[in-house]
C-alpha cells in the first residue's frame, strides 16, 4: 500500500509540476518572456490566484488530501481555462526546451527522493524556479548564437538595402505598401505578419530572408525605451520611417514624450541616408529628414476605395487605390516617398498603388451571405477605429459593431469612441472585460450586447444579424487581456 501511495504522490508531483509550468511559460509566451510584466503588467492577475498561488498552496498544506483536490478541480479548472483561451500556446523550440529541462529537472528531483527517501513532499518551486533560470540562460546563449549568424548574413549581403520602419499606428501597413510597391521594380522581402522584435527579426534574416533580395523591408517595433536602438544597430538601415506617434501602450511608456523619443531611437543607425518622419512626431528640420502626413490633397474615401492627390516637390500626383481608410492615404504617401527615393518613375508609382492589396485583418472587406463584413481586427489605434466607424455610416443598411475597444490605452480615447458608436450602429457587441464597465455606462445603443466569452461570438452574430447589414470588427484583443 505505501508503494502505491508513493508512486500516486511521483506521478502528481510530476503532472502538477507540468501543469504549472505550462501555465508559465503560456503566460510568458504572451508577454514577449519578461517575468516582470507577467507578474506587474498582467490584464488579469486574478488568473495567477486560481491557477497557480491557490494550487502551490494547497500542495503544501492540504497533505494526502491534495491527490484529490489536483485531480477533481486543478486539473479540470486548468483544462477549461486553456480551452477558452483564444491565443494559445504556440509550441516553439524555445517552448519545448523549457518544458524538455522543466519535466527532466521534475523527474531527476523525485527520482532522487524516492531513492533517498529524503523528502517528505516532492518539491515545485524549485524544478519551476531552476527551469526558469536554465531556459532564461539557455535562451541568452542561443540568442547571441543566432544574433552573430544572423549579423554575418546581412554583412555578406553587399548590395541590400534595408528599410526600417516603425512608429505607433500603421507601421505594418506602411511595411506593405512600401514591399508591394517596390516589387514592382526589385526583388523585396519584408518581415511577416507582425514580427518586428529583435529576436522575431534575428530569425526572420536567418530562416526566411532570400539571400538574392536585393531591399529587406523591416518592421520595428516597441515596449521600452531601448528596444528601437537594439533593432536599429542590428539592422542598420540605410532608410528609415517613423509613423504617427500617439499614445498606444502608454501604460508601458507613460508618456508621448517617452514614445515619441523611443520611436526616434531609429535616426541612430550607422548607415542611415534617408529618414522619413511622419508630422506628429517632431517638425525640427534636419538635412536627412523628408516629413510626410500634410501633403495629401482632395481625399475621397468611401466604401468603393480611395481617391486622392499627393503633392510631392511642388508635383500633384492622382491616385486611386482599392484600400479603405482616408488614414491610410498618409501611409501610402510615405510609400510613395520611398519608392521616388528608389527612382521608381511616377507611372509605375501610381500604377502600383492601384494594385495595392489590402492588408490582412486591417479594413479588409469580405462579402459574405448577403452582409459586408469590415475586418479591423488588428487595428488598435483611435484613427483607424473612428474611420472604419465613418465608413460604416456610408452604409444604407443596418450597422454592427464587434470590438473590445482600445486596449492600453486611455479612458479618454475609449470615451471618443463610444461616443462615435453611438452615433452610426444599430447593434453594439462589446467583447472581453477589459472595457466593459465603461462601456456599459456610457453606450446609449438600444442593442448591446457584453459577452465575457468570445468563444459564442459566431453564434450570437449568426442570430443577430441578417442579410444587407455592414459588421465592423473593430480591433480584436485576446482573451487573457
Amino acid at each position: 500500500m505505501q508503494e502505491y501511495e508513493l508512486l500516486i504522490a511521483f506521478v502528481t508531483n510530476v503532472l502538477f509540476v507540468t501543469l504549472l509550468g505550462w501555465y508559465l511559460i503560456t503566460n510568458l509566451q504572451w508577454y514577449d518572456y519578461k517575468i516582470s510584466r507577467v507578474i506587474l503588467k498582467h490584464h488579469k492577475p486574478f488568473w495567477h490566484v486560481f491557477y497557480f498561488l491557490i494550487p502551490f498552496v494547497a500542495y503544501h498544506t492540504t497533505g494526502h488530501f491534495f491527490v484529490i483536490f489536483f485531480y477533481f478541480a486543478v486539473i479540470p479548472s486548468m483544462l477549461l481555462w486553456y480551452k477558452r483561451l483564444d491565443k494559445k500556446l504556440v509550441l516553439t523550440w524555445r517552448v519545448k526546451r523549457f518544458l524538455i529541462l522543466l519535466i527532466s529537472l521534475t523527474l531527476f528531483q523525485d527520482v532522487l527522493c524516492t531513492l533517498k527517501d529524503a523528502c517528505e513532499t516532492y518539491g515545485v518551486f524549485m524544478p519551476l524556479a531552476l527551469a526558469y533560470i536554465g531556459s532564461v540562460m539557455m535562451e541568452k546563449f542561443l540568442f547571441l548564437t543566432y544574433k552573430k549568424e544572423a549579423r554575418k548574413k546581412l554583412s555578406d549581403m553587399k548590395d541590400l538595402q534595408i528599410i526600417a520602419i516603425t512608429g505607433s499606428y500603421g507601421k505594418t501597413s506602411i511595411k506593405n505598401f512600401v514591399a508591394q510597391i517596390l516589387s514592382k521594380k526589385f526583388k523585396v522581402y519584408a518581415t511577416p505578419r507582425s514580427v518586428n522584435t529583435l529576436g522575431g527579426i534575428m530569425g526572420d534574416v536567418n530562416n526566411a530572408l532570400p539571400e538574392d533580395t536585393e531591399i529587406y523591408v523591416c518592421e520595428a517595433g516597441a515596449r521600452e525605451r531601448g528596444d528601437i536602438y537594439d533593432i536599429t544597430t542590428f539592422v542598420e538601415p540605410q532608410t528609415v520611417v517613423v509613423g504617427k506617434v500617439g499614445a498606444a501602450h502608454i501604460e508601458y511608456f507613460k508618456s508621448l514624450k517617452n514614445i515619441i523619443a523611443t520611436k526616434l531611437e531609429i535616426m541612430q543607425s550607422p548607415r542611415l541616408e534617408r529618414a522619413f518622419i511622419h508630422t506628429s512626431v517632431t517638425d525640427e528640420p534636419h538635412d536627412k529628414v523628408t516629413f510626410f502626413g500634410d501633403d495629401v490633397l482632395n481625399v475621397n474615401a468611401t466604401l468603393d476605395g480611395i481617391d486622392f492627390d499627393l503633392d510631392i516637390n511642388g508635383e500633384v500626383l492622382k491616385f486611386h487605390t482599392d484600400i479603405l481608410g482616408e488614414f491610410q492615404t498618409m501611409n501610402i504617401a510615405v510609400a510613395v516617398k520611398i519608392a521616388k527615393h528608389f527612382g521608381m518613375s511616377n507611372e509605375e508609382i501610381v500604377k502600383a498603388v492601384s494594385e495595392l492589396e489590402p492588408v490582412e485583418h486591417r479594413l479588409q472587406m469580405i462579402k459574405a451571405g448577403g452582409k459586408i463584413i469590415l475586418d479591423d481586427g488588428y487595428n488598435g489605434n483611435i484613427d483607424g477605429m473612428l474611420e472604419g466607424i465613418r465608413l460604416c455610416s456610408l452604409h444604407e443598411g443596418r450597422k454592427v459593431i464587434v470590438t473590445p475597444g482600445l486596449v492600453e490605452s486611455t479612458d479618454e480615447l475609449n470615451l471618443k469612441l463610444i461616443n462615435a458608436i453611438n452615433e452610426v450602429f444599430d447593434i453594439v457587441i462589446v467583447t472581453g472585460a477589459l472595457n466593459a464597465p465603461l462601456f456599459e455606462k456610457n453606450l446609449k445603443v438600444h442593442n448591446k450586447i457584453m459577452l465575457a466569452n468570445k468563444a459564442v461570438l459566431t453564434e450570437v452574430l449568426g442570430s443577430q444579424t441578417k442579410a444587407g447589414d455592414i459588421i465592423l470588427f473593430a480591433n480584436d484583443a485576446p482573451n487573457f487581456i
